[in-house]
């Protein structure tokens, strides 16, 4: 059985470079992306260009502008990041099946028998880097027998073990012992003290990086052995302590008692050390698939008449319902396909208000859009795809057969009404058709909000009941000619008619609110009437006490 052989790759500016390929050559210089962290700008990923300048991931962004006055920002966007790895999981395919993201910046890979079908595990290696480049991705690559020895070459090597603290360092030290420092001049040769009391630490030559990223088949712990400690996916407190301790490198660690280390620094410290050397398993996860859905079928004749077209849609629709049940899933959306004979396609989409997988719910919606298809010369070949898809929860009825039967027409009454959903939407759209939900709010044309009946379930109890009439119809207020007087006006003029008043009843006042800015409402204060003209319409009247604006009277809405 061949040694498992692990890649990892790390784009240590996955962020900057994402941003590059998107603007497309729009930006010419540093990059810096930001995130906030603890109400702190920070810098998440840079490009090349801000790395030579000094910049470092995690700056605070105000230093970075201090140090970089031409620094170009973009705030850090997680969920295309993350569209944008998994992107990078699919082409890694091509490498091997077996592909899982590691973090939000690296991939494993685990190349296990597959790295002699492109030479040697340096050539497929060297391909990824090339593929890599032309993509405009800076990559860092691992390869050896462990997922842990890998994630450790591929970030860490060539890098020295640098000291947490060292004797060199004046700043760190006591005040009598920067004196002392101070005193003593270049040239007088002081003897210097051993590392474990406070002297420099020693200087570990590590290989360059080109040839430390790949730890032939059983050589795990040459290859780790001269790495710093933070290469074993320690946290940082941990990495801290190991170095005041003097236990910098992964080398030193492996020749300590595994109890001590385990009581000193916990079980997860001895667990990466077994990982990474091989000693406890760790595999490779790679992502599901996601699921997909679609049927086809090839005709032997073309085909152009409409019932033609119904007869296939009902021979392709069972079997796609019956995948989608395997998976408990349901339809949301479908498109189908009618491939002609001169090699065109025609296609037509349909939505549903609840995800479902029963044909007869499915096929008057896609007969209704079979008009809209040309057959041309005619249609060898129907395909019907799902284009989302969504679980479906199966209900079990409990309790009394009363109540059975009254949950089953409940849910009889709820597919009705969706089929009319869909059905029109069908036609219109299915953002055309809405519903309204009750809201909190005492301005009157606040209290309610429009959905969209396909994404939202109906309000829950009764219409909660204002505190006086309200209008069947609201409009925006229109101004009504009228003495600026807050009493009800025995005659007065809108919309070009002049009106008599027979009936008033109120007033209402509505303040506005306060710790919202409302262009509609700058008119201050409002007293609502409900008035009862001569000629027996019923209108909502108001009069603006002014704010922002002049005082007056306008109308609001009718009553039926």
């Amino acid at each position: 059985m061949p040694h498992r052989r692990i890649l990892s790759l790390w784009f240590p500016r996955l962020g900057a470079e994402r941003i590059l390929r998107a603007e497309r050559g729009g930006i010419d210089g540093p990059l810096a992306v930001a995130e906030e962290v603890s109400n702190t700008q920070v810098i998440s990923a840079l490009n090349a260009a801000a790395l030579a300048e000094g910049l470092q991931p995690g700056q605070p962004l105000r230093d970075a502008h201090a140090m970089c006055a031409d620094l170009t920002v973009r705030p850090r966007n997680p969920a295309a990041e993350a569209a944008f790895l998994a992107a990078l999981r699919r082409w890694a395919g091509k490498f091997s099946p077996w592909v899982a993201e590691a973090e939000r910046d690296g991939l494993t890979i685990d190349l296990t028998g597959c790295a002699h079908l492109f030479g040697s595990e340096a050539a497929l290696m060297e391909a990824a880097g090339r593929d890599c480049a032309e993509m405009g991705l800076s990559v860092q690559m691992g390869l050896a027998d462990t997922l842990g020895a890998a994630w450790a070459l591929a970030r860490y090597a060539g890098e020295e073990a640098a000291p947490d603290r060292s004797g060199d360092a004046i700043d760190q030290e006591a005040r009598a012992t920067r004196a002392r420092a101070q005193k003593r001049s270049p040239g007088q040769g002081a003897k210097r003290r051993h590392w474990t009391r406070g002297g420099a630490a020693p200087q570990l030559q590590a290989p360059p990086p080109q040839m430390g990223r790949i730890a032939e088949p059983g050589q795990a712990y040459g290859a780790l052995a001269p790495l710093p400690v933070a290469a074993l996916r320690l946290d940082s407190a941990t990495v801290a302590q190991l170095n005041r301790l003097g236990l910098r490198r992964i080398g030193d660690l492996l020749g300590q008692p595994r109890a001590s280390l385990a009581r000193r620094f916990g079980r997860g410290l001895v667990l990466r050390l077994d990982q990474a050397m091989g000693s406890a398993p760790e595999p490779v996860s790679p992502a599901r698939s996601p699921d997909h859905f679609a049927v086809r079928l090839t005709l032997p004749e073309p085909i152009g008449l409409m019932e033609d077209l119904l007869a296939g849609i009902d021979r392709m629709l069972p079997r796609l319902c019956a995948r989608l049940e395997a998976r408990g899933k349901g339809a949301r959306s479908l498109r189908l396909e009618a491939h002609r004979c001169d090699q065109e396609m025609e296609a037509v989409a349909i939505g549903l208000a609840r995800a479902s997988r029963e044909p007869a719910r499915i096929r008057p919606l896609l007969e209704m859009k079979l008009e809209q298809i040309d057959a041309g010369y005619g249609i060898d070949m129907l395909r019907l795809e799902v284009l989302q898809a969504e679980a479906i929860h199966a209900r079990t009825p409990a309790g009394h057969a009363e109540a059975g039967a009254a949950a089953r027409a409940r849910q009889e009454d709820g597919a009705a009404l969706e089929d009319l959903i869909g059905r029109i939407g069908a036609r219109l759209g299915l953002e055309a058709v809405t519903r309204y939900h009750p809201a909190e709010s005492h301005i009157p044309e606040k209290t309610f909000t429009v959905q969209a009946a396909a994404w939202s379930e109906p309000a829950a109890g009764d219409w909660p009941l204002p505190p006086r009439p309200r209008p069947l119809l609201i409009w925006q207020p229109e101004l009504v000619h009228a003495p600026d007087r807050p009493e009800v006006p025995e005659r007065f003029r809108w919309r070009g008619r002049d009106w008599e008043l027979a009936e008033a009843e109120g007033p209402e006042r509505i303040a506005p609110e306060w710790w919202l800015e409302d262009p509609n409402w700058r008119s201050g204060v409002r007293d609502y009437w409900t008035v009862v003209t001569a000629c027996g319409a019923r209108l909502w009247l108001f009069f603006a006490h002014g704010g922002a604006l002049s005082p007056g009277w306008f109308c609001h809405g009718s009553f039926a």
